[in-house]
């Protein structure tokens, strides 16, 4: 008797990867072992995040493997031999999750202060605040964030097309505990360290304070390398939505009121009120009020948020661009109303997709066509409108 699995399967409509396929977020440095997959893979490009100090060379390594020489994928992307060597694009950056290994010597203040040992440093930025010594003693020495915002902007400027990310803030997030002996001496090889690998979780998270100032400074750079930033936020959708308007609090565009609007749309070039005619007017709705540095581009990956705060981000006046980024593995895998709400309020050249897996191969391409098919049947998309649309906005968040 045939699977009954297997047979919907073999009903479905093919899938056209080769319009091209293009995974917006995913973390394969993390299974090191998987990356030799990433050849025999079906989709077309891969957008690498970086979340800590063990994968950040290996991103850039893989990235210089895989390296993209100019902005036209169409020739490598609508190629249907499984062989042809993929892209990869870089993402560079710190995750909330590893950002209490940071200490922030960039301030004025911090600036006039020896760098702390791990111990006071660990009490400042955990809570609860630690008591247990062996815990602390067993945490990594803590980086001075000038360092690693040097090492990032040397990464980005290597990879022109680089992002950053991921970054963000994660309020749900305890620390793992510290490695029991027998685990540590038989973990597995093949996964990237410092991640937590499968290890208890301890009472401790980091302070939001912390996480938000570790985010804003790699916004920051990321504003003033005009770089599009990939972030997390978990329990946190009104922190991470009032860190993002700071970068561009006194940049927001002006918008013209409807009766300028029809004002202007009437001169027709011959500007007798005094308003600008249409080329001009248009010009002026792009125009800013200030030059503070924010990301031109932001995607919200795997987007848990309510559908209301969704739409505070599209809101006109916004100058940079937001996008919204969903996976089977954190938006899907129930199918919730919310998740379908969501997603059909996302404009159709906001949406994009990911995989948000920690190893590349055939179960990334599966994911990636699992969460195509599932938001093209919620958008009322056919496959091959809809693998077309998260091809073309991909393309326009990565390159702009």
């Amino acid at each position: 008797m045939a699977d009954p699995e297997s047979k919907q399967h073999s009903t479905q409509e093919p899938f056209p990867w080769q319009l091209g396929v293009f995974d917006a977020h995913c973390h394969p440095t993390d299974t090191f072992a998987s990356l030799d997959h990433i050849h025999r893979m079906k989709a077309g490009a891969l957008t690498i995040m970086a979340s800590r100090g063990q994968d950040q060379d290996l991103v850039r390594q893989f990235a210089g493997k895989y390296r993209i020489e100019d902005e036209s994928l169409d020739s490598l992307c609508k190629q249907e031999d499984v062989n042809v060597p993929k892209c990869i694009v870089p993402s560079f950056g710190w995750h909330p999750w590893f950002s209490h290994q940071i200490f922030d010597d960039t301030s004025s203040v911090a600036s006039d202060i020896r760098k702390p040992d791990a111990m006071q440093h660990y009490m400042s930025v955990l809570t609860p605040t630690p008591d247990d010594h062996d815990f602390i003693s067993s945490l990594p020495e803590p980086k001075p964030l000038s360092e690693l915002l040097a090492h990032l902007r040397e990464n980005l400027e290597e990879f022109p097309y680089a992002l950053v990310g991921e970054i963000g803030i994660d309020r749900s997030f305890r620390l793992p505990m510290h490695w029991a002996y027998d685990k540590q001496v038989n973990r597995d090889a093949s996964l990237t360290p410092g991640g937590r690998e499968g290890r208890q979780l301890s009472t401790y998270r980091v302070q939001v304070g912390h996480q938000r100032k570790i985010l804003q400074t790699q916004l920051n750079l990321a504003g003033k390398l005009k770089r599009p930033v990939s972030v997390h936020g978990v329990a946190a959708h009104g922190i991470v939505q009032e860190t993002l308007e700071e970068t561009w609090k006194g940049s927001e565009r002006r918008i013209p009121s409807k009766r300028q609007s029809r004002q202007s749309s009437n001169a027709a070039g011959a500007p007798e009120n005094g308003m600008a005619s249409q080329p001009e007017y248009d010009e002026l709705k792009h125009q800013t009020t200030g030059t503070k540095p924010y990301p031109p581009r932001i995607c919200l990956h795997s987007y848990s948020g309510p559908v209301d705060t969704l739409k505070r981000y599209l809101v006109p006046s916004i100058p940079a661009t937001i996008y919204f980024s969903f996976s089977c593995l954190v938006n899907l895998s129930n199918r919730t109303d919310k998740a379908v709400a969501v997603i059909k309020a996302v404009p159709d050249d906001r949406i994009l997709v990911e995989s948000d897996l920690h190893s590349a191969g055939d179960k990334m391409d599966q994911l990636l066509e699992e969460v195509i098919r599932s938001v093209c049947k919620i958008k009322g998309w056919t496959l091959t409108a809809g693998v077309n649309q998260l091809a073309a906005n991909w393309k326009r968040f990565v390159f702009g």
